[in-house]
């Protein structure tokens, strides 16, 4: 019911936005919303995990943030990048690994890898202030009881690259499991009429039937991943054949509450389900290396796979490689782990990008972003409408499929991707400069336009009349009129040139009308129009011959509403 009312309280912010400045009270309600479905999912023991919703709600407190400040796109973004970080650092207690996870998730998609370095102070300080507040409340204990690390010897490497390997292959199968899921369920409201409301409750069901044979896969926070780091250490620590087992029903539970709408991430599922083929990969191979010479030891406990098993999955199934490296190392505190931890992690990687290029040359015309990020720029289509048929006609949004809910970053972040002429209108109106203001208004209300531009005989743009040019005109006449100025002019006789915009003032100077090019960002568009309270700029070609640049030939107008 909670999705519902967030549909609905999106409907609202949707019809009454403005541009004004100031916190927006609904985009406060949302992560409150957000947090209370987290709680309601893994608080019933669902087979999810609460550093996706932790990210959000960072995000979204982010979001709501930003509208104190002036539109800055690079000041949204590192305050969007700051929530993310801080919603990693107090969750893991590892300030790092959160600043390292607001690159890859938030500056790396959104190409501000080169942001301001108040981007990165951003960062780094929300990710220490985060973890600072959580240790303060919650003590400075990690989120989980690391064993001590153990490398034998060099020899081990090779296992670990085949490790690494084994859980690209099961980050595979969950990514394409929670896509599946997510299908099949939109097909089961299609085909019987099922309400959205009722999905997520069949999610929980189908976790608890998978839970009465495996009760495991619940969330229990951390405590399944730490029996699970003591296999072959610990006689209640449960045994390879089970944790095999339970490699297979996570993966499955996860995907099933995931697809079903269920709040929750990703992390805490991935963690886990590699911990526990960690775990039966360091077993099996000692099993079979001591079979095959006996009394070798060099084969290091299953703990040890254990661990690098937890970042190779979590590093293939979020698509976060940095963000896992560094979050081990600041949990287990040892450099002997990097080695391993890197070729795990490296070639976990490497699986889904080439299994993911297999199932796009099989289906070329795809419509889904195989890495979890769906398409923010029309490259390598052929023309616009190609790109917007692979896209569904949905709009642009940013998707990361590592747990952090699945919602879309601000689309505003992403209009820099965009050009005004693929939003600038076409059919628009012009009048001679030389034309009545009486034929102006009856040219605008015909068409139902708010709006006509002003050219001169060669065509060339000369100004543009809006309905508030025309207000205030006919208003000055009004006062004047009442004042007992019998030398105002009316409709009829007053011309377009002398009531129409034709420039504006900036630092003391008159300029000219304010235009853009097509190739102009829509960000930069957006930007201007804010800027001087403007709802239509006219599009202009750009002129090769610069004593003529000023001479400007109109080739569309953009209207605000349109962005």
């Amino acid at each position: 019911m909670m999705c519902g009312l967030l549909e609905i309280l999106d409907q609202i912010k949707q019809s009454t936005s403005s541009q004004t400045q100031g916190f927006d009270f609904l985009a406060g309600i949302f992560p409150t919303i957000k947090a209370i479905q987290a709680a309601v999912t893994l608080g019933t023991g669902c087979s999810l995990g609460p550093e996706g919703p932790s990210v959000d709600i960072g995000k979204s407190c982010a979001n709501g943030f930003s509208l104190m400040m002036e539109h800055d796109r690079e000041r949204k973004i590192a305050l969007v990048a700051a929530g993310a970080a801080a919603g990693i650092s107090s969750g893991f207690n590892a300030p790092v690994a959160g600043c390292f996870f607001a690159i890859e998730t938030v500056l790396r998609p959104l190409r501000a890898e080169n942001s301001p370095p108040f981007t990165t102070a951003m960062i780094i300080l929300a990710s220490v202030i985060s973890s600072t507040v959580s240790n303060v409340l919650q003590g400075t204990q990690s989120a989980f009881t690391i064993p001590e690390y153990d490398l034998k010897s060099a020899a081990e490497l090779p296992l670990y690259l085949i490790l690494g390997m084994l859980c690209g292959v099961i980050s595979v199968a969950l990514t394409r499991l929670v896509a599946w899921f997510t299908k099949l369920f939109k097909i089961i409201q299609d085909k019987f009429g099922i309400p959205t409301v009722v999905c997520p409750a069949l999610g929980g069901f189908g976790a608890g039937i998978i839970a009465l044979k495996y009760p495991g896969i619940l969330y229990w926070g951390f405590t399944n991943v730490e029996e699970i780091l003591r296999t072959g250490k610990s006689a209640s620590a449960p045994g390879i054949w089970l944790l095999a087992q339970l490699v297979a029903a996570k993966v499955i539970a996860t995907a099933l509450c995931k697809g079903s709408g269920l709040v929750g991430g990703l992390y805490a599922p991935s963690l886990m389900i590699g911990a526990a083929a960690g775990a039966v990969f360091g077993g099996f191979s000692a099993e079979v290396i001591n079979s095959a010479i006996p009394g070798n030891t060099a084969v290091a406990q299953p703990p040890a796979y254990a661990l690098v098993g937890m970042a190779a999955t979590l590093a293939s199934a979020c698509s976060v490689p940095l963000t896992s490296v560094l979050l081990l190392f600041e949990l287990t505190k040892d450099y002997r782990i990097l080695l391993p931890l890197m070729g795990a992690v490296g070639l976990a990687i490497w699986v889904p990008s080439v299994t993911n290029r297999v199932k796009e040359s099989e289906t070329p015309d795809s419509s889904k972003s195989a890495r979890g990020y769906s398409p923010i720029s029309h490259a390598g289509y052929d023309n616009e409408d190609n790109w917007r048929q692979a896209n569904d006609g949905n709009d642009l949004e940013l998707r990361i499929v590592d747990g952090t809910n699945l919602e879309p970053i601000d689309k505003e972040l992403l209009l820099d991707n965009l050009q005004v002429s693929q939003t600038m209108s076409k059919q628009y109106l012009k009048v001679l400069s030389s034309a009545t203001l009486n034929d102006a208004i009856k040219c605008m209300h015909d068409s139902q336009q708010n709006c006509v531009l002003v050219v001169d005989k060669e065509d060339f743009l000369e100004g543009i009349l809006t309905d508030g040019d025309v207000k205030r005109c006919l208003s000055q006449k009004s006062n004047d009129t009442s004042n007992g100025d019998s030398g105002i002019v009316d409709a009829n006789t007053c011309l377009v040139s002398s009531v129409c915009t034709r420039g504006m003032s900036y630092r003391g100077r008159e300029r000219g009308i304010l235009t853009c090019y097509p190739n102009t960002s829509l960000a930069m568009a957006k930007e201007l129009m804010e800027a001087k309270d403007i709802k239509q700029l006219p599009v202009v070609k750009r002129g090769v011959d610069q004593s003529r640049e000023m001479k400007r030939r109109i080739v569309g107008l953009l209207h605000y509403d349109a962005l």
